[in-house]
């Protein structure tokens, strides 16, 4: 099929974006979301405003100790980023997983949050990680914490723009694991588990909620609290309602816990860099 009818428009800066978007209007970046959804005519927008001519909105840099993540960043440069692979190396390990080579070449990765798919990985990783989210509107800016809402629902209103993701720096000595089930190389996942762990820190996110990435609240505060990973992975897995996904969480869970364990020491590299941990083995269905 072929998408219905739309006006084009590609803006040179945010400000002229801001004031084309409103209700009959979709942003277009990398297009692996909307251009399907297009062609199915599942959406049917007046305007797609083509955001790719912004160059601000093209920067992924390390600024304030946090980093920036701009609105038309594409995934694959998360991938080659030594500066993430160095201090977020979370997104690093979260990211192979998506799609293949040639969707994280076009695809963005505020493009995948705003798209809020429930089974996609960066949006985990993310949630882990504690990101924020800023928007900006013909009406000023905010900055979200909690973006994501549901099933391909998220804060940003019909006349906003998702101009950057900021991830704040990892604590000192901070270790990451990302594991995900799925059933074929490339296809969404079925389960998934980010991780950050540090001396009297913890951050656990799981996709496979059905809805949209939730940090396993009990499970971190359990860690904090002397249990171990078997015992913590129950707790992050208790949530789910459906018996498969309980129990691929939990697994999956488990293997990340350990493999993000802290040192029994300051487990922090010489120069200070957070340790990205070994990405864990896929545990097998109901493991």
């Amino acid at each position: 099929m072929k998408p219905a009818r739309f006006e084009y428009a590609a803006p040179d800066s945010v400000e002229e974006v801001l004031g084309l978007l409103g209700e009959e209007s979709r942003v277009l970046a990398g297009g692996q979301s909307l251009v399907p959804m297009l062609n199915l005519r599942i959406a049917r927008p007046a305007r797609v405003v083509d955001v790719n001519r912004v160059r601000e909105l093209g920067r992924l840099r390390r600024d304030g100790g946090s980093l920036w993540i701009g609105a038309t960043v594409r995934q694959a440069a998360l991938e080659r980023s030594p500066v993430v692979a160095r201090h977020w190396p979370l997104l690093a390990q979260a990211v192979r997983h998506v799609g293949h080579a040639a969707v994280r070449s076009r695809g963005t990765v505020a493009g995948s949050v705003a798209h809020a798919d429930p089974r996609a990985e960066l949006p985990v990783a993310l949630t882990a990680l504690g990101a924020r989210y800023h928007l900006r509107s013909a009406r000023g800016g905010r900055v979200v914490r909690e973006l994501l809402l549901g099933p391909l629902t998220t804060a940003i209103a019909e006349d906003e723009l998702l101009t950057a993701i900021e991830v704040p720096p990892l604590p000192a000595g901070a270790c990451t694991a990302f594991a995900e089930y799925a059933r074929t190389h490339g296809s969404f996942a079925d389960a998934g588990v980010a991780v950050v762990r540090a001396r009297g820190h913890a951050a656990i996110a799981i996709l496979g909620t059905g809805s949209h990435p939730l940090r396993a609240t009990a499970a971190e505060a359990a860690l904090r609290d002397g249990a171990d990973e078997r015992e913590a992975a129950e707790l992050a897995a208790a949530a789910l309602e459906h018996p498969h996904r309980r129990a691929l969480v939990a697994a999956l869970a488990r293997e990340v816990l350990a493999a993000a364990a802290p040192a029994s020491g300051d487990s922090r590299p010489a120069d200070g860099a957070p340790g990205a941990s070994p990405r864990p083995a896929r545990p097998e269905p109901g493991a």
